[in-house]
């Protein structure tokens, strides 16, 4: 008998004595590498969902991961039976938001003023020679997620979208929340999260299709955590309170004039010119980081007579309210939930993930599948639905508890006797929802109620990132993650930080924009508000979000 290797849905025979990054090249799967199974680079990792026993023990080089991770060219099938099955760090398959859309007519054309320029065969950097070269300029947008990152590569002397890419944040190994990657970072020396991160975003850039030495400018976006990371800024103090980027703190003591961050190619890491800029877009204020202030930018704000409120959920929510006048904004520590962490059967957005649920008259499920195969979990799209159709039929009351005392909802069963390839949702992950959930309603509640309006009072509500792109908004408002507006003023903008990354990339003017929102943003601190409490208990509860009662 030989036990089986899954990697990445594919099988294979297992040979005993082999190592997984072995195996992998044998089933033609790309593994990220620049040591070559030396276990230097800390890139080829994986992450082990089944068969760990089946596995050579924890060598030295991997030593700095945590939970199921493991490095592939250090690991070995060491039994003879059994299944193993594990994914890379870079599955081509998990569907990443790259685009914006709804977007305000004012979006759709930028005037191209770019901080680098050509005279001749001079290619210059806001007005100062850099390089000579009668070849392409180039540029690099990145949206920097917890959970993924998105690239962009630009012409910036014509504006023209030359490819992208996408992929799953190999910092993941850290925690999956930006909290763990503060602890990971403020425990391990040596930049681990930082290093790993440049060489995957490295293998990225090598393969766009043109000489990386082509990109003189970068532009990065995301949230205040993961864009310190990215510049090698300590992050201990952003997650003690009061939550704030040393930036931010610097900024306070008159040590600095901006939030926004900038480094040479050479200093970055990264294989692009060394004498490339690579622009770190400024914060707002604690967690609500560059990412959010990007948002600002893609939906023209600083120019916006209406009111609008911009809601992006994930592990950590932005939500900022306002219009040209004045600006709100705050962040939720929703937790890992809603992305399928923390949930028995939760995935992210990959083939084979539950992304929609709807029940007959019979009770039972009518399941949309990504990729459309058997169903091997449920991503937070799927989550949304499934309590909004077990609130809808009366099977979970508003309190998040199942009718008869039933622990377990069955989605979908593999008639295996072992249960492992079963569908299921447990009301225990109901509870882990519950409180991702209240973070984001106390939020909405303490910024609208701070701004002195009603939800009904918006004239937009953008559903920002990936997620809020593929939610169904009517579920959505039944179960009470977003407010119960007309489903008209909803937007599903879609990765409006990454658009916002492009419009500073190709427009210092814009860039410019956007530091003066920055500095006009008004932070709300959920913590310190005196109605915190009540309103997580409250929305924690599933059922509509109603408008708040105020006096004009």
């Amino acid at each position: 008998m030989s036990a089986t290797l899954t990697i990445n849905g594919q099988s294979i025979e297992a040979e005993a004595g082999s190592s997984l990054f072995e195996h992998a090249e044998r089933m033609g799967i790309e593994v990220p590498t620049t040591c070559r199974k030396q276990g230097k680079c800390k890139e080829c990792m994986v992450e082990v969902v089944e068969g760990m026993q089946a596995l050579s023990p924890i060598a030295e080089p991997e030593r700095h991961l945590k939970g199921r991770f493991r490095l592939s060219c250090q690991t070995f099938v060491i039994a003879d039976e059994g299944h193993v099955r594990c994914h890379t760090m870079r599955r081509g398959t998990m569907r990443i938001e790259r685009h914006a859309l709804g977007l305000p007519a004012s979006r759709r054309a930028i005037e191209l003023d770019p901080a680098v320029t050509r005279d001749g065969d001079r290619i210059l950097m806001d007005g100062v020679e850099i390089e000579r070269s009668t070849g392409p300029i180039h540029g690099v947008a990145m949206d920097l997620g917890t959970t993924t990152v998105v690239l962009r590569l630009i012409d910036l002397e014509t504006g023209e979208l030359i490819a992208d890419t996408s992929f799953e944040n190999p910092q993941r190994f850290g925690g999956s929340e930006v909290m763990s990657r503060i602890a990971y970072d403020t425990d391990h020396p040596g930049r681990l999260l930082r290093r790993t991160l440049a060489g995957y975003l490295s293998h990225a850039i090598e393969k766009f299709p043109v000489d990386p030495k082509s990109i003189y400018e970068m532009v990065v976006v995301g949230n205040s955590t993961m864009r310190d990371l990215f510049f090698r800024q300590s992050v201990y103090s952003i997650g003690q309170t009061p939550y704030r980027s040393i930036t931010e703190i610097e900024m306070a003591e008159g040590k600095r004039t901006t939030t926004s961050l900038a480094e040479t190619g050479r200093q970055s890491l990264l294989p692009i010119h060394p004498r490339a800029r690579v622009y770190g877009a400024p914060i707002v204020s604690g967690h609500v980081g560059a990412d959010a202030a990007a948002g600002m930018l893609a939906v023209d704000l600083a120019h916006e007579e209406r009111l609008i409120a911009i809601m992006d959920i994930g592990t950590n929510t932005e939500l900022i309210a306002g219009n040209k006048d004045r600006i709100l904004a705050a962040s939720c520590p929703a937790g890992p939930a809603f992305e399928g962490g923390a949930i028995a059967c939760g995935m992210p957005a990959l083939d084979g993930a539950i992304e929609a649920v709807m029940m007959g008259e019979d009770g039972g499920f009518r399941l949309s599948v990504i990729g459309g195969g058997r169903p091997e979990g449920i991503c937070g799209s799927g989550l949304v639905d499934l309590l909004g159709e077990l609130l809808r039929t009366g099977r979970m009351n508003e309190m998040g508890r199942f009718e008869d005392g039933i622990q377990r909802v069955t989605l979908y069963c593999s008639n295996r006797p072992d249960d492992e390839s079963d569908v299921y949702l447990l009301e225990s992950d109901v509870n882990e929802l519950a409180q991702a959930k209240g973070a984001n309603v106390a939020g909405l509640h303490i910024v609208f109620s701070s701004f002195g309006i009603d939800f009904d009072d918006l004239d937009v509500f953008y559903l920002a990132g990936g997620f809020g792109r593929n939610l169904n908004v009517e579920s959505s408002k039944r179960i009470g993650l977003v407010p119960h507006i007309a489903s008209s003023k909803i937007v599903q903008a879609g990765n409006i930080a990454i658009e916002g990354a492009t419009i500073a990339l190709l427009s210092l003017s814009k860039r410019q924009e956007l530091e003066d929102m920055v500095r006009k943003a008004q932070h709300c601190r959920l913590e310190t508000h005196p109605e915190f409490f009540n309103f997580f208990v409250e929305g924690c509860q599933f059922k509509p979000v109603e408008p708040i009662p105020c006096t004009h």
